[in-house]
């Protein structure tokens, strides 16, 4: 059931724009709460190992001949010391592909994984997920449900509101005023006030 969960959420990633059964958003997958905490471990297991398999990847990518398959270019490179080296610096990758798909058991999901979501996470060391609760329970049970998605992709960006500049609205705005007399009558009308009381 975890393997399934998990080739879901990569296979959400995939290019599948006009298929029936489309994912809605993609990295993201709808679940209960418990069951999206136990697959988190697998599914951070298997982004591990796609990134660390990327370094080899791309040592073999350089050691590659461009020769087409079956050529003499090519069968020569192939009886030689280079094809020796390009071996040696992919296996490696083909390691890890065969351990992805060892976890996974299955083709696309592997694929999908190594191609499009481990060079996403290169640089990033780990919590490549994170899980949101959801406010409204399961429908028949009432199980608490949870979303479990990857990191990266639905991130809020907190943006730093800029502190408004007064000083040169203020300077032009407020122009020098004059005091003005004070004006005593109030003063007296309160005096004769005082002395109708007395």
């Amino acid at each position: 059931m975890f393997r399934n969960m998990a080739s879901s959420l990569f296979l959400t990633e995939r290019d599948a724009e006009f298929e029936e059964n489309a994912p809605k958003i993609k990295g993201r997958i709808k679940t209960t709460l418990h069951k999206a905490k136990e697959v988190r471990a697998l599914v951070e297991k298997c982004i591990t190992i796609a990134r660390k398999s990327l370094k080899a990847a791309r040592a073999a990518e350089e050691l590659k001949t461009s020769a087409e398959r079956g050529s003499d270019e090519w069968n020569s490179w192939r009886n030689g010391d280079g094809w020796q080296e390009w071996n040696q610096a992919i296996a490696p990758a083909v390691n890890a592909r065969r351990r992805a798909y060892q976890i996974l058991q299955d083709k696309l999901a592997v694929q999908v994984l190594f191609d499009e979501i481990a060079p996403r996470f290169e640089n990033r060391e780990g919590g490549y997920t994170r899980i949101l609760k959801l406010a409204t329970p399961r429908l028949g049970d009432a199980g608490a449900q949870a979303i479990l998605e990857l990191v990266g992709v639905h991130d809020r960006v907190q943006q730093k509101s800029e502190k408004p500049s007064f000083s040169d609205e203020a300077e032009e705005t407020t122009a020098p005023v004059d005091e003005a007399p004070v004006d005593e009558a109030p003063a007296e009308e309160a005096g004769d006030e005082e002395s109708k009381d007395e």
